[in-house]
């Protein structure tokens, strides 16, 4: 992998290299944030994967953010935040984030972090279809919901859930597939970001308030929160279309 690392913290930009090297990862590093967007822009296509700390001198990590997903919608990007609330990871993630990870950090974590992303990366951030789908497309069906893998497309009562991210998609299709099982944030971090539960539950907490707020946008909640267990898929008291006519009619 070829990485961008921005970090304006030099001893943690060193910790790291030694990681990389280790791993026989190309790396370069930029410490403010201006220099991070000159060097991303340089060779846009080059780079594999964006290490972003939030706290930058020049343009913050927020800003190198929405700057890089203009020119690239797919490059995965980890932002490092020293920051706690939940507000914060959402943030980065709304701007363009595809994970956080909270400093301080363990570097193991970190390097597993990359990898997982990176093994999702390969496979998501295709172009959809315009074309319409059949029946037997959607791998993933209920009453008012369509999935479909090889697209990557999210529909419910037939309208497309709109700019889904990878980790977004991944985590909808794999709560959608069992419906109405609960899912604990655990279970999540192992089957969505592929790795091994490091005690950052709050990584689940904010894909899931993101994927929420595009799902209201085209029909009722179907992500439901269990209290004190996880979460689960339920669209069991969602009215589908065909229902809302046969009501319409009757």
């Amino acid at each position: 992998m070829k990485l961008l690392m921005v970090e304006d913290n030099t001893s943690v930009s060193e910790m790291m290299g030694m990681f990389f090297k280790k791993e026989n990862w190309d790396a370069s590093y930029a410490y403010d944030g201006n220099d991070a967007v000159a060097m991303f822009n340089e060779e846009p296509d080059a780079w594999d994967m964006v290490i972003l700390d939030l706290n930058l001198p020049g343009l913050d990590g927020m800003q190198v953010a929405v700057k890089i997903r203009e020119v690239s919608k797919h490059v995965p990007i980890i932002m490092l935040t020293a920051r706690d609330s939940e507000s914060d990871q959402v943030l980065g993630l709304e701007m363009g984030a595809d994970d956080y990870v909270t400093k301080p950090f363990s570097p193991i974590t970190l390097i597993a972090r990359i990898k997982a992303l990176h093994r999702r990366s390969e496979t998501a951030g295709q172009p959809a279809s315009s074309e319409p789908q059949v029946h037997e497309d959607f791998d993933v069906q209920t009453r008012t919901f369509k999935l479909n893998s090889n697209t990557r497309e999210a529909y419910l009562n037939g309208n497309l859930i709109q700019d889904l991210t990878p980790k977004e998609f991944d985590l909808l299709r794999v709560l959608a597939k069992k419906q109405r099982q609960v899912f604990s944030r655990e279970q999540l971090l192992q089957l969505v970001w592929d790795y091994e539960y490091f005690g950052d539950e709050r990584t689940v907490d904010a894909h899931v308030k993101k994927l929420r707020q595009k799902i209201e946008k085209v029909g009722p909640q179907v992500i439901q929160t269990v209290w004190g267990v996880g979460y689960k898929f339920d669209d069991s008291n969602v009215t589908s279309d065909e229902e809302s006519e046969a009501s319409a009619k009757a």
